[in-house]
């Protein structure tokens, strides 16, 4: 019924032998904000050599992707994916931009600093555990709109778009745990379609 992500963004810094590896790992909810998040850190660190990543997504975490951005094979984006799965995370994005330091590290060295990096990134940020929501799409004639708000009010409901006419349209989430009692009120409503 629920998940566990990080609160918000965080930032971390490890230092091997010259080369300088920076942690970001952020909260994102789908591939539009992994491809944003990408964009944004490829245009603060252009002088970077190598911007590496991974990321879990949705509830049953069955959608991810490990890039090693050039690094040697299953060096950078492994360690990063373990590190968010050892947490446990999902909704997860970890890239660590990498300067090079001049002196090689070897492909365990690489693998520890990644994987430390990750894990460093966890220490500026909080875990928590969020509802899993059952999307819902609600269309109703203008005059109910109290009463469908207060339903959804009453169930903890998440909108995340609304169309307010003389017909409005609304797509919100409900909780799991709200989802069935919250259908039995909602079928009581006159006028509202639920899909």
């Amino acid at each position: 019924m629920t998940y566990k992500t990080i609160a918000g963004p965080g930032v971390a810094e490890f230092k091997d032998r010259g080369s300088k590896f920076i942690g970001y790992a952020y909260p994102v909810n789908g591939p539009d904000d992994i491809k944003r998040c990408l964009q944004e850190l490829k245009k603060e660190h252009p002088k970077a050599v190598h911007h590496c990543y991974a990321y879990r997504l949705g509830t049953d975490g069955t959608q991810f992707r490990a890039n090693d951005d050039g690094e040697p094979s299953g060096s950078a984006g492994r360690p990063i994916l373990g590190q968010i799965d050892s947490a446990g995370l999902t909704n997860v994005l970890v890239v660590i931009v990498r300067y090079f330091g001049g002196t090689l590290l070897g492909v365990p060295g690489l693998i520890n600093a990644y994987k430390t990096a990750t894990a460093a990134c966890w220490e500026s940020t909080s875990f928590v555990e969020k509802d899993i929501l059952h999307p819902v799409t609600l269309e109703y004639d203008y005059s109910i709109m109290n009463e469908v708000m207060q339903v959804l009010k009453q169930n903890n409901a998440t909108i995340y778009q609304q169309e307010q006419q003389l017909f409005c349209r609304l797509k919100a989430g409900i909780p799991l745990q709200n989802k069935d009692r919250f259908l039995e009120r909602a079928t009581d409503i006159r006028g509202l379609t639920v899909e």
